[in-house]
């Protein structure tokens, strides 16, 4: 089976890649704007012609997009992950390789849901900004390509290569340094935000399940349950075997603060506050029900490896 790779090196992409050069029956290309990519070619800027006619020298039987921008102002965002998306399909639709599209879309085209709730694949996408925005803006587009497609739009990844940026990453360091500087306390706020957790590995194992599936349309990929940050920060406290004190500061509910490195703010000034990124409030859990129907996947990685291994990449920067 010959699979298209886009976006090979980025977070969820590495992990993807790794999964498919493990199954012998899989040729893999990587096509991206890095050096290191088989064939360079960018999604943002480039024409739909171009990549028709690499397409229909290629022939892939499967493209699989993990490419996008998770940061960014509206325009980068839209050009991304929504003009990237739409060069693909036409690129598809005007080649004659007839592949089957694989697209990661994420749990952000839903937006904030009610506490207590499994959001399925039928619920009314409602993204709490610009990034959600232009994602579901893409798997529209998908949808809406008449071609062979499935869109798994992923829950809250974690695990090995966890963005410093992202929410876990920054409790992760702010960890480390407080392990360094023999601190035996840490004040964070906003724990009270919950997630549905998943390690880039599985969802890697999902995506390759869905190459080989004739499943169509969206699928969640998360573990069916909905962890509070203040539950992830006490377990990685405990892989980290950091022995001091855990203190919450009052915060608004679906923001999390965590003091910055030395030289972040002036002395004395509050610690920066930081919106959790992905506009989907105090509450996200996912309804898994169709990934374990139709693709026969269930997460195997729990919180706590995940954890650890988030763990012991910043460690190492000690």
């Amino acid at each position: 089976m010959r699979v298209l790779l886009i976006g090979a090196n980025g977070y969820l992409g590495r992990y993807v890649a790794d999964r498919l050069l493990a199954d012998p029956a899989v040729q893999l290309t990587a096509l991206g704007r890095g050096d290191d990519a088989d064939v360079r070619f960018d999604l943002a800027t480039g024409s739909p012609g171009a990549l028709t006619r690499f397409l229909d020298a290629v022939h892939p039987g499967v493209v699989v997009n993990c490419a996008g921008a998770t940061r960014g102002g509206a325009r980068e965002l839209t050009r991304h992950n929504t003009v990237a998306v739409a060069t693909i399909c036409e690129s598809l639709r005007r080649s004659g390789c007839g592949a089957r599209l694989v697209h990661l879309g994420c749990a952000s085209e839903y937006g904030p849901s009610q506490p207590g709730s499994s959001t399925a694949e039928d619920a009314v996408p409602r993204p709490g900004g610009p990034y959600g925005v232009s994602k579901l803006a893409a798997t529209e587009l998908v949808l809406g390509s008449g071609l062979d497609a499935v869109v798994l739009r992923v829950f809250s990844p974690v695990g090995p290569g966890t963005p410093a940026g992202s929410p876990l990453g920054r409790l992760a360091e702010a960890m480390r340094r407080a392990m360094q500087s023999g601190d035996n306390e840490l004040k964070l706020g906003g724990l009270g935000v919950q997630r549905d957790f998943v390690d880039v590995r599985d969802v890697a194992r999902a995506v390759h399940a869905a190459s080989l599936s004739a499943a169509q349309g969206v699928v969640n990929i998360g573990t069916g349950r909905a962890v509070r940050l203040r539950e992830a920060a006490s377990v990685l406290a405990r892989v980290a075997g950091f022995g001091g004190a855990l203190h919450e500061l009052d915060s608004p509910p679906a923001r999390l603060v965590i003091p910055g490195p030395a030289g972040d703010h002036p002395v004395g000034s509050p610690p920066a506050t930081y919106p959790y990124p992905d506009g989907c409030g105090t509450w996200q859990q996912a309804d898994v029900r169709t990934a374990r129907d139709r693709l026969g996947w269930r997460p195997r990685i729990v919180l706590e490896e995940s954890l650890a291994d988030i763990w012991m990449e910043a460690a190492c920067r000690i």
